[in-house]
């Protein structure tokens, strides 16, 4: 049954939302707003994120960056950026790395998501999903296209993904982390990465507007039967 999701309701089926962007684009803030506002609703939401619940070996990774890379992994401020070396760098080497380590990040993915609808009868939020890694990727040619499109086939496919886009320059004025022309090319990955994949985009704007559009796009997409399925709440009454 479709409808809207009302106040308290239990779903039959989880509905999975994505965040993805630029580093800086707002996607910590932006999820935060969205998780309070399902909640003032009575809607269960569980949080997860790439890094801590999907990404293998992270010990490894983060310790090759540090060692091997050379990357500082801060944030960094306007003052003084951080000399992060990690997906800016770029190689053919570091890419065929990447491309193994996302074939099985995908897969752990698949187990993750598959728990989190069995313990979760609500939302799903993911902070950075597999999006975000393939945007890492050279995205404007057509061998890592072809690869992103054979990755993206073994994922699980989220109900509502939502690409929030900013102007590089004012991203890295709030994250200064990674090289102002690496922004760029990152930001233009992920409008590549859109092509291909459905990517509601947010357009950049003052934090209210940005979450007024996604409350937007969210109460769209749960009026629609195939987003979420859920028990009249009569019934559950």
């Amino acid at each position: 049954m479709g409808g809207s999701f009302g106040r308290g309701a239990t779903f039959l089926k989880s509905v999975l939302i994505t965040f993805s962007g630029i580093d800086g684009a707002g996607k910590s803030t932006q999820i935060d707003k969205l998780r309070d506002y399902l909640t003032q609703q009575g809607i269960p939401v569980k949080l997860l994120t790439f890094w801590d619940h999907v990404a293998l070996f992270p010990s490894v990774r983060s310790g090759f960056s540090r060692r091997v890379l050379q990357s500082d992994g801060a944030i960094g401020t306007p003052e003084k950026p951080a000399d992060r070396r990690d997906k800016n760098t770029q190689s053919l080497l570091l890419y065929l790395g990447r491309c193994v380590l996302h074939v099985l990040d995908v897969f752990n993915l698949r187990r993750r998501v598959r728990e989190a609808q069995v313990e979760t009868s609500g939302i799903i939020i993911f902070d950075r999903y597999i999006y975000d890694q393939l945007a890492a990727l050279p995205l404007h040619h057509w061998l890592a296209r072809g690869y992103a499109r054979l990755v993206l086939g073994v994922a699980p496919k989220p109900d509502l993904s939502y690409l929030l886009d900013a102007v590089p320059e004012i991203a890295r004025a709030r994250k200064p982390e990674y090289p102002l022309e690496f922004m760029h090319q990152y930001r233009s990955s992920y409008l590549e990465l859109r092509k291909i994949v459905n990517l509601e985009l947010i357009a950049a704007a003052d934090v209210e507007d940005v979450h007024t559009a996604i409350v937007a796009r969210f109460e769209k997409s749960r009026m629609n039967p195939s987003v979420a399925t859920q028990v009249d709440s009569a019934v559950i009454a």
